[in-house]
């Protein structure tokens, strides 16, 4: 725009009239809703050097009707030089496509060293080099690829191509509940059959499944969708099936909220930290190392509204755990947190930490965690390692999205659901539900119980 301005109209600055200076922002805009629209950069690997200069005079010619029917809405539409228009197009195509080429390097150098989608090749020994030759080749979903499952023979600990072979069949499903697993690709040889009560399995679990469709059985559960993986072509089934466009927006409401809920947490740290190191010496924030989407480690953090020793009496508190077995820890009324009292008449006193968790200002740091994208707004609360560990196939599907500062069952009565099967129960129906209003529905509900919570306006 303003070196096509200059081109016409010489050095001086297209800003200083408001003709100009609002056509500027409208290209921005209108740049963004092409690209979103038609998804200008979706499989721009697949594309060769020609699609994607084709791609790039598509892009740059949209945008020449856009700005030209701006143009034409405004009444003085008529003073702006038709020569800058498209002149700036034609750099426009010419930069977006060297942009492009530069991007699909970039894609490339990510590809080869695979990105922060964990999956699981499960096979059989026949094809098993063929199949991780042709996803590292071709690694389009840019996936980590963190292991290979062979069916029909026990290899454990060998390495396939870079990848090791981690389970055989008898292992698969335990080995699947344990450790950090998005998705799973599945593709076996004519001669196995396809592993049906695994599959089922990984449906339990909430895993995103994906099955070479010239193999596929009518066993698979879950919302269904066909894609690639490599080379294959898939019927992938799934627990919840997210579009690009949604999880753009529901990403990008995050990025927002996270921002501004960053600069609030600055702001209470001034007035919070001086009160919780005084009642209780030590580190300002808490940080734990908590279960995040598929099983993938995270560190989360917190305002602390604990001794320093919270952790180590936990074993001690166990016998008052709410929650009806161990996976979940909650009472009404904690010794560890920071001012709680049980004064010689048996009176319960409460302090500042309870405070600081009853008006839940000890959740603002995790708005760091949603905009660095390990949370979300809206999802399940993050479990402790040691809770991990327990988790039967079922439980395991609460956690196939992002954890979230806020959820289903925090809003549906959280003090007094006491069985851990009716919060999986509810997480698991959130995720199967999910939607952009639904995320909106319990973000109000959440606001509204804070604000109520203990009478207080």
């Amino acid at each position: 725009f303003y070196i096509s301005y200059v081109f016409r109209q010489g050095l001086c600055d297209p800003y200083g009239f408001s003709l100009y200076r609002n056509m500027a922002i409208f290209i921005e805009l209108a740049d963004f809703l092409v690209i979103f629209i038609f998804e200008s950069y979706k499989g721009v690997l697949k594309r060769g050097y020609y699609k994607e200069f084709v791609s790039s005079v598509k892009q740059a010619v949209m945008l020449l009707l856009f700005s030209s029917l701006y143009l034409v809405a405004v009444q003085d539409g008529n003073d702006y030089s038709r020569i800058a228009l498209f002149t700036m197009v034609i750099i426009y195509g010419v930069i977006t496509y060297v942009v492009r080429l530069f991007w699909k390097r970039f894609l490339q150098h990510r590809m080869k060293n695979g990105e922060e989608i964990s999956l699981i090749i499960i096979t059989s020994q026949k094809i098993v080099k063929d199949i991780v030759r042709n996803l590292k080749e071709k690694n389009y979903g840019m996936y980590k690829l963190s292991g290979v499952i062979v069916l029909d023979r026990d290899i454990n600990g060998t390495i396939v191509g870079g990848v090791p072979v981690v389970a055989n069949a008898d292992n698969a499903a335990e080995y699947l509940l344990q450790n950090w697993v998005d998705e799973v690709f599945i593709n076996v040889d004519e001669s196995v059959s396809y592993p049906k009560e695994l599959i089922d399995r990984c449906s339990e679990m909430g895993l995103a499944v994906h099955m070479n469709l010239a193999k596929v059985s009518d066993s698979t559960l879950g919302k269904q969708s066909i894609g690639r993986v490599g080379d294959y072509t898939v019927i992938t089934s799934s627990i919840n099936i997210m579009t690009m466009r949604q999880a753009f927006m529901k990403r990008s409401i995050d990025i927002l909220v996270g921002v501004v809920g960053c600069i609030a947490t600055g702001i209470i740290f001034i007035f919070l930290a001086p009160i919780i190191y005084v009642k209780s010496p030590g580190p300002i924030f808490f940080a734990q190392e908590r279960i995040g989407q598929n099983g993938k480690p995270f560190k989360m953090y917190k305002f602390r509204s604990m001794y320093m020793d919270a952790e180590e009496r936990k074993a001690e508190l166990m016998k008052g755990n709410k929650m009806s077995n161990n996976l979940m820890f909650k009472m009404d009324f904690d010794p560890r947190i920071i001012g709680n009292k049980i004064l010689p008449d048996g009176t319960k006193k409460s302090g500042i930490g309870q405070f600081i968790r009853s008006t839940s200002l000890d959740e603002f740091p995790q708005f760091y965690n949603v905009l660095m994208g390990k949370m979300s707004l809206v999802g399940f609360r993050p479990c402790l390692k040691s809770e991990y560990k327990e988790y039967d196939f079922h439980h395991r599907a609460r956690i196939a999205m992002k954890p979230g500062i806020t959820g289903m069952w925090q809003v549906s009565g959280r003090s007094d659901i006491t069985d851990f099967e009716e919060v999986v129960k509810l997480d698991t129906e959130y995720i199967k539900n999910w939607s952009m209003g639904l995320d909106f529905r319990i973000l109000f509900k959440t606001v509204s119980t804070v604000l109520h919570r203990d009478g207080s306006v």
